[in-house]
């Protein structure tokens, strides 16, 4: 049975990871500075902080980190504002569980302001009936709490909630407090490909046949 869905959003609902791979490049292109060749893979395990403080010392700019900084959350912003897609099929999977009446509710690391700027844009937002933040809850997706929470939004028990998500530790949580789970692939996850495909009670390669996911989920106990 299938009360309740929880959506991530980055890399789940939202093409949004080319973003973050690839944020130092765009910055530095809007000032006209050519970007090293693997700036992103650089950027990428640095706060936004830290990345601020790397971009001054090898590119030489002539900014404090807090402008920095700034600049980088500006790109972030104009991005979800602007340009971030729906992952292909995804509006199929909300018309379909609206259709049912299930309840959908968001549970993300990002920042709300972001979530509904793209999902407004991209007349998606109202299908859900709220969003939880990592920030406003006060703990990671190593945690459950932002999973119950939302749980307790929809007024579902766990066992009949599922949790769409594409990073393995986000998985595992869900999981370890009675979740379904969905794994949705995404590039930026390739490292745990295993991990997840073995964790996951349904495991998607991309958002296909709705009714094809629909049958197998009902099969699950």
């Amino acid at each position: 049975m299938i009360k309740g869905v929880i959506f991530d959003v980055d890399g789940v609902l939202l093409n949004s990871m080319p973003i973050w791979e690839n944020l130092g490049e765009l910055y530095l292109r809007s000032l006209g500075v050519e970007a090293e060749k693997d700036l992103g893979e650089i950027l990428f395990t640095m706060s936004l902080e830290e990345g601020a403080d790397y971009l001054i010392s090898q590119y030489g700019l002539n900014k404090t980190p807090e402008e920095i900084v700034e600049g980088l959350n500006r790109e972030v912003r104009d991005f979800y504002a602007e340009r971030v897609p729906l992952k292909e099929g995804v509006r199929e999977f909300l018309y379909e569980f609206n259709e049912k009446k299930i309840p959908m509710v968001i549970a993300t690391s990002g920042d709300r302001k972001n979530t509904e700027a793209a999902l407004r844009r991209l007349k998606v937002l109202n299908y859900f009936q709220g969003i939880f933040t990592c920030s406003e809850i006060g703990s990671g997706k190593n945690q459950p709490d932002i999973y119950l929470a939302a749980a307790l939004q929809m007024d579902t028990d766990p066992a009949e909630t599922w949790v769409f998500e594409d990073a393995y530790h986000a998985i595992r949580t869900a999981k370890s407090v009675g979740f379904k789970t969905v794994a949705v692939y995404d590039k930026a996850n390739d490292k745990d490909l295993a991990q997840i495909w073995n964790t996951a009670d349904i495991y998607l390669p991309e958002f296909t046949d709705f009714n094809i996911f629909w049958k197998r989920a009902l099969e699950i106990k």
